[in-house]
């Protein structure tokens, strides 16, 4: 009686110590030239970091065969050594949708690709993700290439898993990879109104009941980012990467209307980018407290502890908007 009241005490024991156990944080690197800034290594210090995912390279389709081709490989103008890296290789949707698509052949040269990265940086690596948010008319292909390049990496492999593929995971099903990663973001319509496109709570509230059933394990990746929604007589025009409200109020070009929106005093260009007089950007962004929200509400809705929080992206422009210990408080939410 004894003996089996210390082997359950000892088995209760293990089980709390598991469900204490705190997610890792790590990093998308999302450049196309690896270079750390100093601001950004004290990041990645500061927080324990170890685990970078790295996007190698895009595949899209070449314009005239309509082809897939690699886009904008990486080059690592700096040493790696010290980070588990995982290779991301991101594939647009149109790839997938085409209807005579070449799967093994595809698989072979984004295999070789990964390899021939790593063989020229003498990087070791266990694990690739595959980024794609593939959809129904898709979804074949999408299953084959997975299986196949299985096969053929001989590595763990995971995958970005969306919020709709979640929740309608019968219809859109489930990739054969070892986990997933849910992109916790981009949720709603580029759209001139005060909607938030990359975050929104109510949007989120309609998928989240949905974690609870679905069957692969899932560890979360959550923005850091900002942008610029560009408006032109109550259109969409484009986005625009790399701004925020604060650096908009220091140029004198821009008048401040509303909390997000910003108005154009004076035609100019800006970073490339040609504004006209009365223009509108709208400032997409996320807040130390909206992270701290989508984790608590995550954590609310899933079975399975998540093992990583994965931060989009590792960018000192991204990070230095936020406190030096904000991704250890989103972590402690879980």
């Amino acid at each position: 009686m004894t003996k089996r009241f210390f082997v359950g005490l000892v088995f209760l024991l293990l089980i709390s110590c598991g469900k204490n156990e705190k997610p890792i944080v790590a990093f998308y690197y999302w450049k196309t030239i690896f270079k750390l800034s100093e601001t950004e290594k004290e990041v990645l210090k500061g927080n324990d970091v170890s685990k970078l995912y790295i996007r190698y390279f895009d595949i899209g389709l070449y314009p005239e065969s309509k082809e897939p081709i690699p886009i904008s490989p990486v080059r690592f103008q700096e040493n790696i050594n010290g980070f588990n890296v995982v290779p991301v290789v991101f594939i647009q949707n149109k790839v997938m949708s085409l209807p005579n698509l070449d799967i093994d052949d595809l698989a072979q040269k984004t295999v070789h690709l990964v390899e021939e990265i790593n063989a020229k940086n003498k990087i070791a690596y266990q694990e690739i993700q595959i980024d794609c948010d593939w959809a129904l008319k898709s979804k074949d292909n999408y299953l084959k290439f997975i299986e196949q390049f299985k096969k053929l990496s001989k590595k763990k492999l995971s995958a970005t898993i969306r919020l709709h593929q979640v929740k309608y995971f019968k219809k859109t099903k489930i990739p054969n990879v070892d986990s997933g990663v849910l992109m916790y973001y981009n949720m709603g319509t580029i759209a001139p109104d005060a909607e938030n496109s990359i975050y929104s709570q109510e949007t989120a509230g309609k998928y989240l009941k949905s974690l609870k059933k679905y069957p692969l394990h899932l560890d979360f990746a959550l923005p850091i980012y900002s942008w610029g929604v560009h408006i032109r007589n109550q259109k969409v025009i484009g986005l625009r990467s790399k701004l925020n409200a604060n650096e908009l109020q220091k140029d004198i070009n821009f008048e401040k209307i509303d909390a997000i929106f910003f108005k154009v005093k004076k035609s100019n260009y800006k970073n490339g980018v040609f504004y006209e007089e009365n223009d509108l950007l709208k400032i997409e962004a996320i807040s130390s407290e909206d992270l701290k929200e989508m984790a608590d509400e995550l954590d609310d809705n899933v079975v399975q502890r998540p093992r990583e929080i994965i931060f989009y992206d590792l960018d000192e422009f991204n990070i230095k908007n936020y406190e030096k210990n904000i991704f250890k408080q989103v972590i402690s939410c879980f």
